[in-house]
């Protein structure tokens, strides 16, 4: 359960050490990159420490532990004491709470006792093996007591005197009967909390359809609103199947792009106004933003036989519009004369897939002819 010194050449993040694979498992974990550089004499003695999934807090060391990266403590709690992972010491701590928005200065941390012994690691480990359990109790509980909520997920406390219980509810709920069954069938203090969807997705995690696992149970801390403009900036097709993540909300990473969608397309031409060509009106279709070529069809409602314009072009024709003239085509023939080539050619056929097989050459005979002789005569005798 204990993480062990880092092994040389690998970071803790993917060094093979022992450690819980729900309280740990890599989420939200900080590098230490000033771990080699002496701390400050202005550093306070906070320490981060981090509990089971996402959950995480900076308490302060006033016993002046020497504390490390991956060591057990003991930390305060309310009541008793509750067991974390130091997961960053140094001035890395007042980074991370600033950016926490708190500060180091006026920020009234609780205290951590010590490292954990033995007997509260055993009684730590106790706790864990009854979370899962506890939450499809609870959960069987809450549906029989009509409750509209959603239990998904269980902490208790490294010394097993107190419960956290995480839900997900649309509307408010009365939930004073279920704290006094639970109370009375575990004998343990109950602490409900509410999170969103999003945080829900964050501790039970998974694998998002990038294939990697998801922001949101990785590094994502602060959750920013995700609004269906972003995927119109970046020109998707506003289908709710594929924009919504894990958690039925539309994806975090719509907004990661997003600056570099909108700083491209600053000096672009509304694509409401039409163009006016002599052949006859020309109706918006598609954009490409970084290629800066957009597609108009004579068609308003059908994308059939479209026109790639570049987005110069289409001002010159805007411009040209408002003066009342009307352009001969949508492109211009300097355009055509200009027209770049392919970035790519396939010169050697290395995009076949079958460019290693053994061919074999028409002209080629498949095997040679064996000659044969035709077999000697037997000589006959002379006549006399």
């Amino acid at each position: 359960m204990t993480e062990n010194k880092e092994p040389k050449g690998k970071c803790a993040g993917c060094a093979s050490n022992k450690r819980d694979h729900r309280l740990l498992a890599g989420k939200l974990d900080v590098y230490d990159w000033l771990k080699d550089v002496p701390e400050s004499a202005q550093c306070p003695d906070v320490v981060e420490i981090k509990f089971k999934n996402t959950r995480k807090g900076f308490y302060s060391n006033t016993n002046q532990l020497r504390l490390q990266r991956g060591d057990v403590v003991a930390v305060e709690a309310s009541p008793g004491h509750d067991i974390g992972i130091v997961s960053l010491t140094g001035d890395l701590v007042v980074e991370q709470m600033r950016k926490q928005k708190l500060d180091p200065n006026t920020y009234e941390a609780k205290k951590v006792y010590r490292k954990a012994k033995p007997v509260d690691i055993e009684k730590w480990h106790e706790a864990i093996a009854l979370e899962h359990k506890t939450m499809i109790k609870a959960r069987q509980i809450s549906a029989e007591l009509r409750l509209d909520m959603k239990i998904g997920d269980v902490e208790y406390q490294g010394d097993k005197t107190k419960a956290i219980f995480y839900y997900i509810a649309d509307d408010r709920v009365d939930f004073r009967q279920l704290i006094k069954v639970l109370a009375e069938q575990f004998k343990i203090r109950i602490e409900m909390r509410q999170i969103g969807a999003r945080q829900e997705a964050g501790r039970i995690g998974g694998i998002g359809p990038c294939g990697r696992e998801l922001c949101c149970s990785t590094w994502i801390t602060n959750f920013v609103s995700v609004t269906t403009n972003a995927a119109r900036y970046q020109e998707i097709s506003l289908n709710p199947q594929k924009l919504a993540g894990q958690c039925g909300k539309l994806k975090c990473c719509l907004n990661f792009e997003l600056d570099c969608y909108i700083d491209a397309q600053k000096d672009f031409p509304n694509t409401s106004i039409p163009l006016e060509t002599k052949d006859g009106t020309a109706y918006h279709q598609k954009t490409d933003i970084f290629k800066r070529q957009m597609w108009y069809s004579f068609d308003k409602f059908n994308s059939m036989n479209m026109v790639q314009v570049s987005v110069d072009r289409v001002k010159e024709i805007i411009r040209l519009n408002k003066k009342g003239t009307k352009v001969d085509k949508l492109i211009s023939e300097k355009s055509i004369d200009n027209k770049k080539s392919l970035d790519y050619e396939n010169v050697v056929g290395q995009d076949s897939l079958n460019r290693f097989d053994k061919k074999e050459n028409p002209n080629k005979r498949k095997g040679k002819r064996k000659f044969r002789r035709k077999p000697r005569k037997p000589n006959k005798p002379a006549k006399s």
